[in-house]
């Protein structure tokens, strides 16, 4: 027979099995309800029950609920990083978290989430043959909606804090660029094709491939004393990896001003021309890129140009600045480019 409760102990009474447990009341968003606690001994369990109503009282009542991983994360997105960030940011939020963490972790109960589920997330991604930067994405993302998480009282810890994610550089891994003979042998096969002016900004400029593909007229100044290009925005995937969005290419929105040798505009000159013949035109405001659908880049991707490269293209050819722009990349770019 169980002992009448003691002061101060909640309700604390002895199971069937032997064992302990205790009832007490918290007020959440949903009204009112009950919480237990468990233990093999009455002083197990009236430490447990103290501690949980000074938790009350303190206002850490955590309370996930039936809330799931991808629930959560589809209020996140929403409510705490839509209108916070810069718009191509979301995408990429809503892009990794919606194809990546979604259909991994997505049904597990938010309250249920622990760094092995986790663990074992990154994991399986490695496995598929992702690269180790793209698994860090999905851990910075995770981990930011999870800290949220916590932040809110939801959940008493984050279970991404202690998970570390794949090493990006591998000991002895580095990119092997083209060097200047190379680029001229490249450069030299690329000359009259279509993509021409795409290869030869991303070698002389340096550009990323998002901003290369965000250029508009209006952003060269060819006829200056000095050409320059003024670098402000980006075309990265849409939400769910559906259309494009431009955005800042920066934090700042400010951009930066990229200086064009000879053979760059030269390269635009000749590329604004056979613009105005075809039916890629567009007014002196609009992008250097475009596509026959003006409205969005064409299925179309730069290995699939009729280039004969040389036999190394597949390296990464050198830029004028610290980033590299690829010359085989396999994201679409524009048809009319």
């Amino acid at each position: 027979m169980s002992r009448k409760r003691g002061n101060n102990e909640g309700s604390i009474y002895r199971r069937k099995n032997g064992t302990w447990a205790a009832q007490y009341t918290v007020w959440t968003a949903e009204g009112r309800k009950r919480r237990s606690v468990s233990g093999k001994t009455r002083a197990e369990v009236s430490r447990k029950l103290t501690e949980a109503m000074a938790n009350r009282d303190g206002g850490l009542v955590y309370d996930a609920g039936k809330l799931t991983v991808g629930e959560y994360l589809d209020r996140w997105l929403a409510e705490s990083v839509k209108g916070t960030v810069k718009e191509t940011t979301y995408a990429n939020y809503a892009y990794i978290t919606r194809k990546h963490v979604f259909p991994a972790l997505g049904r597990v109960k938010l309250k249920s989430l622990t760094p092995a589920h986790v663990r074992g997330f990154y994991g399986e991604k490695a496995r598929t043959g992702l690269s180790a930067a793209t698994v860090k994405k999905m851990h910075v993302v995770l981990r930011k909606a999870l800290s949220q998480a916590v932040s809110d009282g939801l959940i008493p810890r984050n279970a991404a804090d202690g998970v570390k994610p794949p090493r990006v550089s591998a000991p002895g891994e580095e990119i092997k660029p083209l060097d200047s003979e190379e680029c001229a042998a490249f450069l030299e096969a690329a000359r009259g094709e279509r993509l021409e002016a795409l290869y030869v900004l991303a070698v002389h400029c340096g550009l990323r491939e998002g901003e290369l593909l965000a250029l508009r007229w209006e952003d060269a100044d060819l006829e200056a004393p000095k050409p320059a290009l003024l670098v402000q925005r980006t075309l990265t995937r849409g939400e769910d990896g559906r259309g494009w969005v431009v955005g800042a290419s920066t934090k700042s929105g400010k951009g930066r001003r990229v200086r064009l040798t000879r053979r760059a505009v030269t390269v635009l000159k000749d590329h604004r021309k056979r613009q105005l013949k075809s039916e890629c035109a567009w007014p002196d405001s609009g992008p250097i890129r475009a596509s026959s659908s003006r409205m969005r880049p064409a299925p179309c991707s730069t290995h699939q140009t009729c280039v004969t490269a040389p036999s190394n293209a597949s390296r990464r050819a050198p830029a004028s600045g610290k980033t590299c722009a690829s010359t085989t990349s396999s994201t679409p770019a524009p048809r009319c480019f």
